[in-house]
């Protein structure tokens, strides 16, 4: 993941997997953002619900630039606001757009595993 460090956990996928893999997880973001919007005026919360997805989304979008740079401690606690905040999107609009809700379980999934790799940077720098 981070380009000038010798060390790569046994466990980090390979780098030609990584694209494919946040293509999809970048669309189903998007479609469970498109049917969040949709049915805004259904969702309880629909307002909190969007802005946590856009502050984790620019989080989301900072985090390589962090990782990157080898700041570990900083991208870790970054990878759990992610994790905070699109599992709590996903609670806040799952009875009124299930479909959205899982949409994002994915990503929760790989942004967690992304947490045990940087972890493991963290512990081996």
């Amino acid at each position: 993941m981070t380009f000038d460090s010798d060390y790569e956990p046994f466990f980090e996928p390979p780098g030609w997997i990584i694209g494919p893999i946040w293509s999809c997880l970048y669309l189903m973001l998007a479609l469970s953002f498109y049917t969040t919007v949709t049915k805004r005026n259904k969702i309880k919360y629909a307002n909190l619900a969007l802005v946590l997805f856009i502050i984790q989304m620019l989080a989301n979008l900072e985090w390589p630039g962090v990782f990157n740079d080898a700041k570990y401690l900083q991208s870790l606690l970054m990878i759990v606001l992610m994790v905070v905040l699109t599992a709590i999107y996903s609670y806040t609009i799952h009875d009124e757009n299930p479909t959205g809700s899982m949409l994002v379980w994915p990503y929760i999934a790989w942004v967690s595993f992304a947490g045990i790799i940087n972890a493991a940077y963290y512990l081996n720098a």
